[in-house]
């Protein structure tokens, strides 16, 4: 049975991490007192659905968890220092913490210690995610014991949801481009002028004008796609801005 530790004390801890070259030593106490946190920790570091969810999710929504006054954003796993800068700055996520739990005793003492030993990874964090406030665990999400690997309620949309149930979301935003578009820069212009983040893809770096046909029927620069929906050119996101007002986050679906 996992442990559920809601309404107690997160555990005393020491946390070995590593800043530029220098050990850097940090107790649980100096992480969560007086703060309000979101904690997630997972199996370990470059694996695939942390690396491909579970951490940029967390990355991507922490300007709304701190909106909603959260102080920090934390990842954990049993993973040493080194491991986890490195993770860190493949990942570039710049807006959360990574916290390294080396010898698996944060997660142990949690209660959230399991064997990973069919998968050669020996003991590890069990999924889950959880709300502290000054030190005390008000809510936690935690994956059910199922074989595997589960992945549906520690994610970031639960947990920005339990904490602000009507906040909104901010827009996930693709934008095709090609090296000397005027268009393309125009289109990058009206979204940062709407403070509207988006991702980039460009051409023969990161697909090719195959690609761009599978997912629009069209070889024309830019192609914008917003929250699954396909808008078009420059001249069609102006049209979106205008009749969206140019409003930078969409309710929760």
């Amino acid at each position: 049975m996992l442990n559920n530790l809601e309404g107690q004390r997160i555990p005393a801890v020491t946390f070995h991490t590593r800043k530029e070259h220098e050990w850097v030593d940090v107790t649980s106490a100096e992480v969560f007192d007086g703060k309000t946190v979101v904690l997630f920790s997972l199996p370990g570091a470059f694996t695939p659905t942390c690396s491909s969810s579970h951490v940029p999710r967390y990355n991507q929504l922490a300007p709304q968890f701190r909106e909603n006054g959260v102080d920090d954003v934390i990842c954990v796993s049993v993973n040493d220092a080194f491991v986890m800068n490195e993770w860190k700055r493949s990942q570039k996520t710049d807006r959360i913490t990574f916290l390294p739990d080396g010898n698996g005793e944060f997660s142990e003492k949690m209660g959230l210690l399991v064997n990973k030993e069919d998968l050669g990874f020996g003991k590890r964090s069990w999924r889950y995610s959880m709300l502290v406030r000054d030190g005390v665990v008000e809510k936690m999400f935690i994956e059910p014991e199922e074989d595997g690997d589960p992945y549906g309620v520690s994610d970031a949309d639960t947990m920005l949801s339990h904490l602000a149930p009507d906040c909104d979301f901010p827009h996930d935003v693709a934008v095709f481009t090609r090296e000397g578009c005027g268009f393309c820069v125009r289109a990058k212009g009206l979204l940062n002028e709407a403070g509207i983040e988006y991702e980039e893809l460009l051409l023969n770096r990161d697909y090719t004008d195959q690609t761009l046909r599978a997912v629009s029927s069209r070889i024309s620069y830019p192609q914008v796609f917003i929250d699954g929906e396909h808008i078009g050119g420059a001249d069609e996101l102006s049209g979106w801005l205008e009749q969206q007002g140019q409003k930078t986050t969409r309710s929760a679906a």
